[in-house]
């Protein structure tokens, strides 16, 4: 772990050779906006660009920055194109990228071409659907942008980059860092870590003695084409001078071979990301194209000699697997329109972590009902804890495939600064363990995530306030409204009748679900068509409600009788529970039956309709406060 002191030096120096910069930039070029409504995004990553589509459908003006010119970075610029995690919990932008790719593909099993995931697609194809849910009036993207500074003047934020061989300036109120690996954090004087924790600094008892600096392994993928013959000679990779097949022998079993045993056969080693097009993405894990690279110790100029080397490492990976395993009808195949044909940026796994408001630790997710931060949730996530360390020998050894955790949700304060004013998050650098890192990193989830540091700030932006005093409840209200899930319920879909009314009272923990971590897409389940206990119901209800403290439940099911005492005895009831109201939730009448037993779904419905404990408001670490 590093702790950002090392940078606030550098960040006094950039700061004044900004403002100097700014200064003479602006007299170039400094685009004209509104700064009190606008919202700048370094960053058009999957986190940055879902920001940008949320902020703008919110009605704010939204600058988007691009390194490149592509939108979805690890999703599509970086090539990583088959989706890990979150199949059953189609949330927000992601279930609607999801839906177009099915609309471009012909459905589901389209998609369904390789092993590792439920959905594959080109990354080019990703790249186009994102643009098109990018079209908005509010929303500006400047490609192929060279970020040169941030300085914060007068309660503005003033941005500085070259974009088309010009130098430009922008103002805005709120300003995110949505960049691979948190690049800003440094420069704003934001608290942040990089690498591993220590069990001291977190609470894991999983995590490591001593902190260090240590980042996952980064990957730079080659997409492969099947030209369904073998190719010409001088259509194969000649053999790179550095080539050493030792170091690819245990990347997969041949037949004859002494590979140990469990690893799987070339065949499957291919199928792994099989795109369609008949195209094959190459990121292979075990003794494959990873590469470890020191980033957070190493200079510009040697990071960028590193990635040189990653790229030739997955050069040689492609040579064996033409020349070695036998694949000659696979050629390099230049999906990104790049000089080289490799990704317009590599994948990283880590970043940057901000110490934010809140921080989320295995702790919080394994046993998220022992806390409180899950009432805060904004984003949510079923994929295990899964690193990469193989390519870097001093890497403490951590057994995290045996970190057993359920599905998730990520809390709001973790995308938002203790000190910082309007500066957030909105990709790997949200406020994580390591550990966590190793979940949060999958691309549904930053999806979610930025998407959620857009509604943010858009709130922020609109009601003239920090983030960090936007109120949690109107945040989740209008993720809500856009499909979002703030708890992991893989039972009840947004279709569900039933679907807001869980949502909310799950998030509440009136009522709550059973997680289970389960293979490689970990579960929580909500039983909407099951019964609870009296007791049960009235001790969820009591920490919300203190008129209800000198009552008592049986283990009997909740019927709509002993329902509608608690709701008349909390005092709070906002409505008559007549046959009206219970006919317009689509809901007998109740009341010519009082005795009847209701599941835990038509509890939820109740619940929402007569007493709407969500909008008792909570702080971001979860506590509720006393209802008006």
């Amino acid at each position: 772990m590093i702790i950002n002191m090392l940078y606030h030096k550098w960040f006094s120096i950039v700061c004044i050779l900004g403002t100097c910069l700014c200064a003479r930039m602006s007299a170039q070029e400094t685009l004209k906006q509104s700064p009190s409504k606008t919202l700048i995004i370094v960053g058009a990553g999957t986190g940055g660009t879902a920001a940008a589509i949320q902020a703008a459908r919110m009605g704010v003006e939204v600058h988007l920055l691009s390194e490149n010119p592509w939108l979805g970075g690890m999703l599509t610029a970086a090539g990583v194109s088959a989706i890990d995690g979150n199949h059953q919990l189609p949330s927000g932008l992601w279930g609607e990228f999801r839906d177009k790719l099915y609309q471009h593909y012909g459905g589901p099993k389209a998609v369904a071409t390789g092993w590792v995931s439920n959905t594959h697609f080109e990354p080019k194809v990703g790249d186009s659907i994102l643009k098109t849910m990018a079209q908005h009036p509010q929303l500006n993207i400047h490609y192929n942008t060279e970020f040169k500074g941030i300085t914060r003047r007068e309660n503005v934020w003033e941005i500085n980059f070259v974009s088309e061989g010009k130098i430009t300036s922008l103002r805005g109120t709120v300003v995110i860092d949505a960049t691979e690996n948190g690049d800003l954090l440094p420069l704003v004087g934001a608290a942040f870590k990089v690498g591993m924790d220590a069990t001291s600094d977190t609470g894991e008892k999983e995590a490591t003695p001593r902190a260090n600096s240590i980042v996952q392994d980064l990957t730079y993928t080659l997409i492969l084409k099947d030209l369904g013959r073998d190719a010409l000679p001088n259509e194969l990779l000649s053999k790179p001078p550095s080539y050493n097949s030792g170091r690819f022998k245990c990347a997969c079993r041949l037949p004859g071979s002494d590979t140990p045993k469990g690893v799987v056969d070339h065949i499957q080693m291919l199928n792994y990301a099989k795109l369609p097009g008949n195209k094959y993405l190459i990121n292979w894990p075990n003794c494959g194209n990873d590469y470890f690279l020191d980033w957070p110790n190493l200079s510009k100029e040697e990071v960028q000699k590193g990635l040189a080397a990653a790229k030739q490492h997955s050069l040689n990976f492609v040579y064996y697997i033409q020349h070695e395993l036998g694949f000659k009808n696979l050629v390099v195949h230049n999906e990104f329109g790049t000089e080289d044909a490799f990704p317009w940026i590599p994948y990283h796994r880590e970043s940057r972590r901000l110490s934010g408001v809140v921080q989320l630790t295995v702790n919080e997710v394994r046993d998220p009902y022992a806390y409180e931060l899950f009432k805060t949730g904004i984003a949510v996530g079923d994929y295990p804890i899964d690193h990469h360390h193989d390519k870097n020998l001093q890497a403490p050894k951590i057994d995290f495939i045996n970190i057993k955790v359920p599905s998730y949700n990520v809390p709001l304060g973790s995308l938002i600064p203790k000190e910082t004013p309007y500066f957030i998050v909105a990709e790997k650098n949200i406020s994580v363990s390591n550990i966590v890192n190793g979940a949060t990193r999958l691309q549904p989830v930053v999806l979610g995530i930025g998407q959620a540091a857009g509604a943010l700030a858009a709130l922020s932006l609109n009601q003239g306030i920090p983030p960090k005093d936007v109120a949690v409840r109107e945040v989740q209200e209008a993720l809500l409204a856009a499909q979002v899930y703030l708890m992991p319920f893989i039972d009840v879909k947004p279709g569900d009748p039933a679907f807001y009314a869980i949502q909310k009272i799950g998030t509440t923990g009136i009522l709550r679900g059973q997680g289970i971590p389960y293979k490689w897409a970990n579960q929580t389940w909500f039983y909407p068509h099951t019964f609870i206990s009296q007791y049960t119901l009235l001790d969820g209800l009591k920490k919300y409600y203190p008129t209800l403290d000198g009552l008592e439940g049986s283990g009997e099911w909740v019927d709509y009788s002993f329902l509608k005492s608690l709701i008349l005895s909390s005092g709070y009831a906002l409505k008559p529970m007549d046959k009206t109201t219970l006919l317009s939730l689509g809901l007998p009448n109740y009341n010519e039956n009082p005795k009847s037993v209701l599941t835990k779904g038509t509890i939820a419905q109740l619940l929402n309709a007569f007493l709407d404990p969500f909008s008792i408001a909570i702080d971001h670490y979860g506590q509720p406060m006393a209802p008006d």
